[in-house]
C-alpha cells in the first residue's frame, strides 16, 4: 500500500451531501442540493428540508465533475440540482441514473472506472463502487430506496479519495478498503437517516458509529462528514459524529469542511 500523501486539498461542504473540492486541476461537486427548506414529498415519503445551502449554484464557480450517488431522492439531487448538471461536462452516477439522466451522465456499475483528463496532463481515474442504501441484501434493498454508488478517485502522485455515497454497509466499506486503503480523504455520508416506513426505522446510511468504524477500515487519515445536517430525517449530527470519533480515538481524522 503507498503512504499517505502529505498535502491535503481543501474540501467545502454546502449541506446535507453537498461537497465541493478541487483534485487533479478538476472540480468536483457531490450530490447537488440547492433547493430552499420545505417538504418534499415522493412515494408517499415527505421529506422535510430544514435548512438552505451554505452557497447558491452560482457562488460555486466552474464545476467539471458531478459525483451523485443516485438521481432518485430529492435530498440527493433537487430541483436545483437538476438545472445544475445542464450547465457540467460530466455527471457520474448509477447505471440507472445514467439512463434517466442522459445527456452528460455516464453510470459506473461496482469496481468500472473512467480515466478524466486533467488539465496539467495526465488522468485521474474515477472508480464506481459498491454502496447499499440501507440494511439487508441488496436484492430486497433497491426495489424500495433504490440503487446507489460510491466513488474512489486516484491518480498519479494524487492522494485516495473515497466518497460513500448513501451507502449504510460497512462489510462493503471493508471491500473497498481491500482494494484501495489506506484512504487519504473520505467523504462519509453519515446522519443516521431513518423512516418508521422503511426496514423497521432503521438506518438506511451510516450512523455516527459506523462511520467512525468506516474510517479505521480505510484507515482514512482525513474524513469529512457530510449528509448529516439540513434534513430532519438526519437522527445524528455533528455532536454524535464528533463523540462517535472521540471514543473511536479518531477526532483527529475529522475535517468539517467549512472553511475551503
Amino acid at each position: 500500500m503507498s503512504p499517505h500523501h502529505a498535502e491535503q486539498f481543501p474540501v467545502r461542504a454546502l449541506g446535507g451531501p453537498t461537497a465541493v473540492f478541487a483534485y487533479g486541476g478538476l472540480r468536483f461537486l457531490t450530490d447537488p442540493t440547492f433547493d430552499k427548506p420545505g417538504d418534499y414529498t415522493e412515494s408517499g415519503v415527505t421529506l422535510s428540508k430544514t435548512a438552505p445551502s451554505a452557497a447558491a449554484p452560482d457562488d460555486l464557480g466552474p464545476v467539471d465533475v458531478v459525483l451523485l450517488s443516485h438521481d432518485e431522492h430529492a435530498d440527493n439531487l433537487d430541483t436545483s440540482g437538476r438545472a445544475l448538471l445542464a450547465t457540467v461536462p460530466l455527471t457520474l452516477t448509477t447505471p440507472g441514473g445514467g439512463q434517466r439522466l442522459g445527456g452528460n451522465a455516464k453510470g459506473l456499475a461496482d469496481w468500472e472506472s473512467v480515466e478524466l483528463k486533467r488539465p496539467d496532463g495526465g488522468t485521474v481515474t474515477v472508480t464506481g463502487v459498491p454502496a447499499i442504501h440501507g440494511p439487508g441484501p441488496r436484492e430486497a434493498i433497491e426495489p424500495v430506496t433504490g440503487q446507489v454508488v460510491g466513488f474512489v478517485l486516484t491518480g498519479e502522485d494524487l492522494p485516495t479519495v473515497y466518497v460513500s455515497g448513501d451507502n449504510a454497509q460497512l462489510a462493503l466499506v471493508e471491500q473497498i478498503a481491500e482494494r484501495f486503503a489506506p484512504v487519504d480523504t473520505a467523504l462519509l455520508f453519515a446522519g443516521a437517516p431513518r423512516f418508521p416506513v422503511l426496514f423497521g426505522g432503521a438506518t438506511i446510511v451510516l450512523d455516527s458509529a459506523q462511520a467512525a468504524e468506516a474510517a479505521r477500515i480505510l484507515d482514512a487519515r482525513r474524513v469529512v462528514p457530510v449528509h448529516y445536517d439540513g434534513w430532519a430525517h438526519f437522527t445524528e449530527g455533528r455532536d454524535d459524529i464528533r463523540a462517535a470519533f472521540t471514543a473511536a480515538g479518531l477526532a483527529d481524522r475529522l475535517d468539517w469542511g467549512r472553511d475551503a
